[in-house]
């Protein structure tokens, strides 16, 4: 039996308003699908490290506050921290005391290797006292009489195993 043209072309339209649709409605589908949400990355990540092992600023994340009453010292001290390599944590303010040196380091592990790399660039009568923050990492408390970071050292040994707050890997 011989298929007229007429019924040929009725056939071949029919294919393609069945393809025009199935695509209408997949194309549909996909524009009003909602976008996938933002993964929040962790401010920072926790990385062992064992004794003998180098830190340097780039595994340190550090948070600044002013005690000072000059506006924008969290700010500036932020900014020269990370051109040394560290990481960026938060900058706010406190009504903290700082000392005769006018900066304190905070962290829950005063004897880590983290505080002590990041004292070099305050210098030797910098105290480090053990108070932990509601923000990860080191924080770093600017106040009165605050002379501003020097060149510390690019890294130091840890002596015995540690854990520091670092920035997470992209």
């Amino acid at each position: 039996m011989d298929i007229t043209a007429r019924t040929r072309s009725a056939v071949t339209l029919a294919v393609l308003a069945v393809l025009f649709v199935t695509g209408v409605a997949w194309a549909w589908s996909t524009v009003t699908d909602p976008f996938p949400e933002k993964m929040d990355q962790p401010a920072c990540t926790d990385s062992t490290f064992a004794a003998g092992d180098r830190i340097t600023p780039g595994n340190v994340l550090v948070n600044v506050f002013n005690a000072s009453g000059t506006d924008g010292l969290a700010g500036e001290t932020m900014d020269a921290l990370v051109r040394k390599g560290f990481a960026e944590g938060a900058i706010s303010n406190t009504a903290a005391e700082t000392g005769e040196s006018g900066v304190v380091i905070w962290t829950p592990d005063p004897d880590g290797p983290a505080a002590r790399l990041l004292r070099t660039y305050f210098g030797k009568n910098t105290r480090i006292a053990d108070q932990a923050t509601a923000d990860p990492g080191v924080t770093v408390v600017v106040g009165e009489g605050f002379p501003g970071i020097k060149d510390g050292k690019t890294g130091i040994k840890v002596k015995d195993e540690s854990t520091v707050c670092s920035p997470p890997s992209s």
